[in-house]
């Protein structure tokens, strides 16, 4: 009956079974054999050499990249109902020392270069205006809309082009790349982002997520930066752990593959209630206080996201016959 948030699923058969075997004796910090082999697992995943470090959030990954993208006196473009702008409590702002956000517009919380050009475009290249540094996008978007690789790409030409760092916010990223039927690498370096935030804990897993660089270089500072933020877990192979478990015969797919056809089967039921089409886990339906009411009567949670709409997420976890009750009553409106 719980489709407020896909953080609030259980954790997967799998990363239970990985804590329990990673429960033995080996070096402190991010050492251990666990940790040290999380860059070959994820070059192999990518198809290229990448530094991969486990974080224990995705506030920690989105800031850490962000710090490693942009200067204190720089700014990161992006839309102005991103997760770090909306969610993060000025997080971005605290780990690249002050580093602005600049708010742009998009439909369905999608950037497009024709939008960040237009942000941009009118600060003067001089001391006294704050310098765009680097670009962010979340993908799914925070309407559950999935960026495409031509999309990505486009806006990658342009990061190229103004000398931009171009990072991705993946908190539902397995999610998107099920429904484009993509590999992770098109939607990723090959279309010019530097740094993806890989998410991890809504797919099932328990307290990690992973950090990508695709500039490997990037990795070295943001390895202090994350000692320093106190987010340098002394027992790291827990962490290491969960994600190996994960990538591990595609489990993160499975899940996310799982929590797509549930939102899918809300989707049916909702008709022209659905305020963007359902492209991941998230549902954004049309609905009256009093209809809300009416589901939340019936058992139902979610989320009132804005005047008139509701959002559900449906969770890894959730099995079809735990979603078919909302869905006939979503129908019965």
């Amino acid at each position: 009956m719980r489709f407020f948030s896909d953080n609030a699923a259980a954790v997967c058969p799998e990363v239970i079974a990985a804590l329990t075997a990673a429960n033995t004796l080996d070096t402190a910090y991010d050492g251990d054999a666990l940790s040290r082999s999380l860059d070959a697992r994820f070059s192999d995943l990518f198809e290229t050499d990448v530094r991969a470090l486990w974080v224990p959030t995705g506030t920690a990954a989105n800031c850490l990249a962000l710090a490693a993208l942009t200067q204190p006196h720089g700014a990161v473009v992006c839309h102005h109902e991103a997760h770090i702008q909306q969610d993060e409590a000025g997080a971005p702002e605290f780990y690249t020392h002050g580093a602005k956000l600049l708010l742009a517009d998009g439909e369905g919380a999608k950037l497009t270069p024709q939008t960040i050009a237009a942000r941009i475009d009118g600060i003067r290249d001089d001391v006294h205006q704050v310098q765009p540094h680097a670009i962010s996008i979340t993908n799914a978007t925070e309407y559950g809309l999935a960026y495409a690789p031509v999309e990505v790409a486009a806006i990658g030409a342009l990061a190229k082009e103004r000398g931009l760092g171009f990072h991705m916010d993946g908190a539902r990223f397995a999610n998107a790349l099920v429904h484009l039927n993509c590999s992770p690498a098109d939607l990723t370096w090959r279309a010019g982002v530097d740094a993806l935030s890989f998410g991890f804990v809504k797919n099932g897993g328990m307290n990690a997520e992973a950090l990508i660089f695709f500039r490997p270089e990037l990795a070295d500072a943001t390895l202090y930066r994350r000692k320093r933020a106190g987010l340098l877990f002394s027992k790291g192979r827990y962490l290491a752990a969960q994600l190996l478990a994960m990538l591990d015969g595609d489990v993160w797919l499975r899940n996310a593959r799982a929590a797509n056809e549930g939102a899918a089967l809300l989707a049916r039921a909702a008709g022209d209630r659905l305020v963007y089409p359902v492209e991941a886990n998230e549902v954004f339906l049309k609905a009256s206080a009093e209809e809300a009411a009416k589901l939340r009567g019936l058992g139902f949670d979610f989320y009132d996201w804005a005047p008139g709409e509701i959002r559900l997420v449906i969770s890894w976890d959730q099995a079809a016959e735990t979603i078919r009750p909302l869905a006939e009553a979503i129908r019965a409106l």
